[in-house]
């Protein structure tokens, strides 16, 4: 039977990071996730996620900053993917099938930690700061469909809290948060490429199989 094929896109740096991209490699080979990773896309020419997709076999594609639509389309029609997956991705995608492409995001959306800017260290900052001031009690993790509003609340489908304790720092929130990634992102990405999980890129209610935390 054949396998949906996986395209993920990691930007990582230039000297590490993509370790969502690795834990879906791990997936894909333990079983976990079944799907074909067919490659890998990554804005850093000679990274630490090319480094990754070497060590797994998987086809590599460096992507620079400042690409359009046309760029992304190419890129899903040259790689025969079913489905596309950013992890840990940096730039706003365009021009790819709602219903096909899906991503995972360090903070419990809908709120003010998502859209522009908010990516990396500077969400853990942010809610911290938020955490200081009595605004919340909790983060989280959330994965949801790519449309053309950035972090859209109508394409959500997973979502997970995480408890913020006294003493946290922007580091240790960090690393429960990347922790919960690692464990959720490969077998909802497993739910979403094998359709117990889907919807019709346009209507809020055609979502099926959504596993949202209150």
């Amino acid at each position: 039977m054949r396998k949906p094929k996986l395209l993920i896109f990691a930007s990582g740096s230039k000297d590490g990071g993509g370790s969502g991209f690795q834990k879906l490699c791990e997936a894909s080979q333990n079983g976990v996730l079944s799907a074909e990773i067919v490659g890998v896309v990554s804005n850093h020419e000679n990274g630490g996620v090319k480094a990754k997709a070497a060590k797994f076999n998987i086809p590599f594609i460096y992507s620079p900053k400042g690409r359009a639509a046309e760029d992304y389309k190419r890129i899903y029609k040259e790689t025969g993917a079913d489905f596309v997956a950013l992890s840990g991705w940096l730039g706003f995608v365009e021009g790819l099938p709602p219903e096909k492409t899906f991503n995972i995001h360090p903070a419990f959306l809908p709120s003010q930690f998502g859209g522009t800017g908010f990516y990396g260290h500077h969400i853990h900052e942010a809610v911290i700061d938020a955490y200081k001031k009595g605004e919340l009690t909790y983060t989280g993790v959330t994965m949801h469909f790519v449309t053309d509003t950035y972090d859209d609340p109508n394409a959500i489908f997973f979502r997970r809290k995480v408890e913020i304790l006294p003493d946290d720092t922007a580091e240790t929130l960090f690393a429960r948060v990347n922790a919960l990634e690692h464990k959720w992102q490969p077998i909802i990405t497993n739910r979403i490429v094998n359709g117990e999980i889907s919807w019709d890129g346009k209507n809020p209610e055609s979502m099926r199989g959504a596993d949202i935390e209150k």
